[in-house]
């Protein structure tokens, strides 16, 4: 199976329905009370965690994903029907990001929903216009748009502990002989092009998740070779495996080219703790391999923990296996202190009021979240809904604004960004 980390998507909600103009009909009046229900609400875009998928493959050609949009409203004050929402299944460890790189949503859990894209809400019928002053109002509102985004999926593994090295340290190996995995292993570098996650069984009751990440060699954090593109996996683990070819010409620049490449990358991932694994040591006598550890101490000091292995033989796995244990209970431990420490995170909000004013060549452009919205409810064709909307901007302070930019009477005022939403002072 292809495994895809990135794509770009168009994400539109659904539009709200149109509100309904109309008329009790009772019988010697012509008109009765305004009776037309409100338009139904746009469906929503809705991003689900699946345990089922594992790659954002499903969205490499399907570049457009819409929700449904909501029914018109009817007379005798029925409400139009709401637009369906669009469910998508997501991978878990999805980052939805808009077109600007902003972080709309961090999809991590197993089960977690998001509303990605808000559907637009529908509009009111002429019913709800009904005041004092205004007994017959013969105008409804137009239904919003729903958002439309530019989206970029990134997909980040999710892994207790993730495998690092060079090429032809082993990692596939060790993975193989750890877990379950049952990656493609050759002798050559770049054996490994795609993740691969295996899971350790570390006693009865306790399992980790192991990350092969492939591609890291020195520049990877600049573009060099497939490092680029899996290093954002790291990420997500908690703490590493840095594996070292004993057989190398230089073990202390083997282990300073991924360490520098993963401080030029991100310094979270400079300060994740790691384990040390001299592999392929199935050839060298104790006193060889003590000798050899020795002397990478002294270049690179007593931590990390340095443990000597032989994926292939299987020596030292217990060892190893014991190490990962003790490394996650102590991370166990350190999230309980931390735990009531982590900040909650809101999400983006659309209750903003301000509103911008801007003069260009032959009208006044007035935008602004809430005001926006009225210019997209508003039936601009309708003298009645035009009125309504000069009022809403009197309350709202703009009418007042734009006389401070010396608007003349008769001068064209644009509402919202659609340039066909248009009136006069």
């Amino acid at each position: 199976m292809n495994f895809i980390d990135k794509v770009e998507i168009k994400l539109i909600a659904g539009n709200g329905g149109n509100g309904h103009k109309s008329f009790r009909h009772e019988k010697f009046v012509n008109k009765g009370g305004p009776d037309g229900g409100d338009g139904g609400n746009g469906g929503n875009i809705i991003f689900e965690v699946s345990s089922n998928i594992d790659t954002l493959m499903n969205f490499r050609f399907q570049k457009e994903l819409r929700a449904g949009n909501g029914q018109e409203g009817g007379k005798n004050k029925r409400h139009g029907k709401n637009g369906q929402d669009l469910v998508v299944k997501v991978p878990q460890g999805t980052l939805v990001l808009d077109s600007n790189h902003q972080q709309i949503a961090d999809l991590t859990k197993l089960g977690q929903t998001e509303i990605i894209g808000l559907g637009g809400r529908g509009g009111f019928g002429n019913a709800h216009f009904v005041s004092s002053t205004r007994q017959a109002p013969n105008f409804a509102e137009k239904g919003e748009p729903g958002q439309e985004i530019d989206a970029i999926l990134e997909l980040k593994l999710i892994a207790d502990i993730g495998l690092i090295g060079l090429p032809n340290a082993g990692k596939s190996t060790l993975l193989s002989r750890l877990s379950n995995a049952r990656p493609l292993i050759a002798d050559y570098p770049f054996t490994t092009i795609t993740p691969n996650l295996g899971v350790l069984d570390l006693d009865n009751k306790k399992s980790v998740l192991l990350a092969d990440i492939p591609g890291l060699i020195e520049g990877a954090s600049h573009g060099k070779g497939l490092g680029i593109d899996f290093l954002k996996h790291i990420e997500r683990t908690n703490s590493l495996l840095h594996l070292i070819d004993i057989y190398s010409n230089n073990l202390v620049n083997d282990y300073k080219v991924i360490r520098n490449e993963l401080i030029s990358y991100s310094k979270k991932l400079a300060k994740l703790k790691e384990i040390i694994v001299l592999n392929k040591v199935e050839g060298f006598s104790e006193e060889e391999i003590d000798y050899i550890i020795a002397n990478l101490k002294k270049e690179i000091g007593n931590n990390p923990k340095i443990v000597p292995i032989s994926a292939k033989s299987g020596f030292n796995l217990d060892l190893l296996k014991r190490e990962i244990a003790q490394l996650e209970n102590k991370r166990v431990e350190q999230t309980k202190i931390i735990k009531n420490k982590i900040p909650v995170i809101t999400h983006r909000t659309n209750q903003d009021n301000s509103f911008k004013i801007l003069k260009k060549k032959d009208r006044f452009i007035i935008t602004g979240n809430k005001i926006n919205k009225f210019g997209y409810r508003t039936d601009f064709n309708d003298s009645e809904a035009v009125i309504r909307l000069k009022n809403i901007l009197l309350k709202q302070g703009i009418i007042g604004a734009l006389k401070t930019k010396k608007v003349k009477a008769g001068d064209i005022i644009q509402i919202g960004p659609e340039v066909d939403q248009i009136i006069k002072f």
